[in-house]
């Protein structure tokens, strides 16, 4: 019971950080005269740096190590999870800008929990880590494309402009982090141990300030938006695994492919969701994916645990996880 609490006590803290914005949203909205949703971007790019600083040469040779796995993989992260959203979006019968989010979510790269659950649960862990920074590096040009084609009906795309936010998120602090791992990795250790953990607790402040910005809109259609989401998130785990199998995947890709594509980055979606001007309506999917995916993730990781591949992918992943 004990090894299950520490599994999941980042998912068991958003929950409680989650029902306190809930209960006191203005707690989380100011601090006096400062509006927090000033945080979420300066913590994304963090979050982005510490991905840029704990990746290698490794993480992309590896597309040439597996590089059927890497192109199925990204096939099925870039077609599943926005196609269902789309769907799920349109018959939602949500507010427009609401529904929106649910789209963007899908429209995401995968986030860095679907390394974790990989690694708990026997799955190919070198893949995970390799599709992981290649769907991240893609966002900057597939979200814009995917949210122009299947969210523009839903509220106005400015596909260019996405692009430019999402490349300030994403590649450049990735791009530093790069740079700073490759020519001082090792000389500061207490950066490479406080990274992850700095990590966690920027997607839980993000999680939190989100939550509390669209609390009112929660509070009326909350039940409604965490059942469609939870839908979004087991279905991509669902196909993402039958779609691996198919291609003939071994046991072990498929579970990664599987996690790859149902857990997605929601932090980010939040972020393009505040430069959008709709933190507190567009925000909310990804705020609510982040909690209900870490819940899924851990319990279908451990239910795999109890039932390894008969061949595990290992990889050293100290640094990452």
């Amino acid at each position: 019971m004990l090894s299950l609490i520490k599994q999941n006590i980042f998912t068991l803290l958003i929950l409680l950080a989650v029902a306190a914005a809930m209960v006191t949203p203005d707690t989380f909205t100011h601090i006096g005269d400062f509006e927090t949703k000033s945080l979420i971007v300066p913590l994304l790019m963090l979050i982005m740096f510490g991905m840029g600083t704990s990746m290698s040469v490794n993480d992309f040779v590896g597309v040439a190590k597996m590089p059927k796995g890497v192109f199925i993989g990204l096939v099925c992260q870039f077609t599943i999870m926005p196609i269902v959203g789309f769907g799920l979006a349109t018959t939602s019968g949500l507010p427009p800008e609401i529904a929106a989010g649910i789209i963007l979510v899908g429209c995401s790269p995968s986030g860095l929990a679907s390394n974790v659950m990989a690694y708990i649960s026997g799955a190919n862990l070198a893949l995970s880590l390799t599709l992981t920074a290649v769907s991240t590096l893609l966002a900057p040009f597939i979200t814009p494309f995917y949210m122009s084609l299947l969210a523009d009906e839903f509220v106005p795309i400015d596909a260019v402009a996405m692009f430019w936010s999402i490349s300030k998120i994403v590649l450049l602090p990735i791009i530093a982090g790069l740079a700073f791992n490759h020519l001082l990795h090792g000389k500061f250790p207490l950066v490479d141990k406080a990274m992850p953990k700095v990590s966690m607790l920027g997607i839980a402040v993000i999680i939190t300030v989100i939550t509390a910005a669209g609390r009112d809109s929660l509070m009326s259609i909350g039940l409604v938006l965490i059942g469609i989401v939870l839908i979004h998130n087991i279905l991509g785990y669902v196909f993402g695994y039958g779609g691996a199998k198919l291609m003939g995947m071994d046991e072990a890709s498929s579970r990664t492919i599987a996690f790859e594509v149902g857990m997605q980055n929601s932090g980010l979606a939040s972020g393009i969701a505040l430069e959008m001007g709709r933190v507190a309506t567009m925000g909310l999917a990804p705020a609510v994916f982040g909690p209900g995916m870490n819940i899924t993730g851990s319990v279908l990781a451990n239910w795999w645990r109890q039932r390894l591949p008969n061949v595990a992918h290992k990889t050293d992943t100290t640094r990452r996880i």
